[in-house]
This record gives C-alpha cells, structure tokens and sequence, in this order.
C-alpha cells in the first residue's frame, strides 16, 4: 500500500473522552477532513493543521477528498463523532476505497453515544441490547418500525440515535407509540442531551412520558428492557446475578 488514511471515531469531541490511539493518529496527520461542526469540536489543539470539510449530505464528496490528499503523500485523517463504525464513515470510505487500491484504510475505534450516554444514565444497557437510527433519510420508515417493534418483540433495552431534527420533529413520538404497542407505558427510559459536550442534560422518565419529549439530533434516548429498573436514581437493566447475600456471607466466613 502506498498511501494510508485514518478513520478516526473522535467520540463526543472532547480530547479527554478520545483514545490515546485517536490523538495520536491526529496528532501525526498533515491534514484532518470531516463535518465542519465536528472540525470545530476538536478545538485549538489541532488549529494548526490543515483542515477541509464538506457539508452534511455530501459524504461521498469527503471520502473521495480523503482519498485525494492521501494520494498526494499527505498523512490524512478522517474525523467522525461516536465511532467511526457505527453510524460513521468507516463503511462508506471501504465503500468509495474500491477506486482506490493503493490506499490503506485503518479504522480507529472512539467512544459511541451508546456508551458515553449509559454510562451518565447509570447501566441501561448492561444486557442485551439494540441500536436504532430513527433517520430515514438512508433507511425507510417502514424498515426501521419494523426494527423498532422486532426490538420490543425481543425484550431488548434499545438505544435510540437521532430521535429527532427539524425536519423530523414528530419521529420520537411516532417510535414511541410504535413501542407502546408492544410494551407498557410505565417502561423506563432515559435521555441524554450533549454527551460530553457543554449542556449536558440527563433524564429518566417513562415510555409514556417519553412521548411528549422534545429533543434534538444531539439526544440519545434508552428504552428499557422489562428488567430495567430505577436503582438510587440511576437507570440500569439487571443481567440476572443472584443477589443471595446469605450466600454471599457464607461464602466470606
């Protein structure tokens, strides 16, 4: 291989919640392409190298940048919030990378919004669990109810990415009814606004109250499995460990 691009996950932007592995590979890049929001994320540690970035829709047009500054000797990275790999660029660089034999792809892991918002809720998804996108701008509405009502068929606690934007401002209540069909309106749930980023706001509430939220394309709302409960104020889904504390006494003595 002659030329080599990182795909870099930059989780919610904050160098302290990157992998050491994510700065270095930044660290080391000539140039650092991606969304300009999430260009600006990155703050003044990286001011210096050069950046570029297309708008929203247009990511076919970056990777193809991507591929065209490695092709002049330049160390090149890509920056996607969360991980790269999940909802990012990482299968549509593979994708473009076709027409582009002599480059190396390597796929730097970051912090999804799964993750960072379990962990400020407390352990929603301590169990089995499942990630739906409601954005039907790639995936069709009636594949992801499909999705949505396969996830409560299967008792799943399910993490909900882009619930809402303003084009789609009624898709969170249209999933939570979706839900409500299948499971009952005292579920658990929580939300989370702005993971790691300023504003952070977090809150339990029920599937039936979730119905009436309003959140934007920065939220990340959890469903409840039916052993999903409120424990000292933290949402968290049982994996089913005996809690014999006798037995555990008896195990100490």
């Amino acid at each position: 291989m002659e030329n080599k691009i990182y795909i870099v996950g930059m989780g919610p932007g904050r160098e302290e919640m990157m992998t050491k592995e994510a700065v270095q590979a930044l660290e080391q890049a000539d140039v650092i392409i991606g969304y300009p929001l999430y260009l600006n994320l990155l703050g003044e540690r990286f001011k210096a190298k050069k950046q570029l970035g297309t708008p929203m829709r247009q990511e076919r047009e970056r990777c193809r940048l991507c591929f065209e500054e490695a092709k002049k000797g330049l160390r090149t990275a890509l920056v996607c919030s969360g991980d790269a790999g999940i909802y990012g660029m990482a299968s549509l660089m593979h994708e473009v990378g076709k027409d582009y034999p002599q480059t190396e792809l390597v796929v730097i892991p970051g912090v999804t919004a799964a993750s960072s918002g379990a962990a400020i809720l407390g352990a929603p998804i301590g169990d089995d669990f499942c990630v739906i996108s409601l954005s039907d701008l790639l995936t069709p509405w009636e594949k992801i109810e499909k999705r949505l009502v396969a996830a409560a068929a299967g008792d799943f606690a399910i993490v909900i990415y882009n619930p809402s934007s303003r084009r789609r401002k009624d898709y969170l209540f249209r999933a939570c009814n979706i839900l409500l069909s299948q499971i009952e309106k005292e579920r658990v749930c929580g939300f989370v606004e702005n993971i790691g980023r300023d504003g952070c706001h977090a809150q339990i509430c029920t599937l039936e109250e979730l119905c009436e939220k309003e959140v934007n394309m920065f939220t990340t709302v959890f469903i409840g499995s039916s052993q999903t409960e409120i424990i000292n104020g933290k949402l968290v889904t049982k994996r089913g460990y005996a809690m014999d504390r006798n037995a555990e006494q008896k195990e100490g003595a």
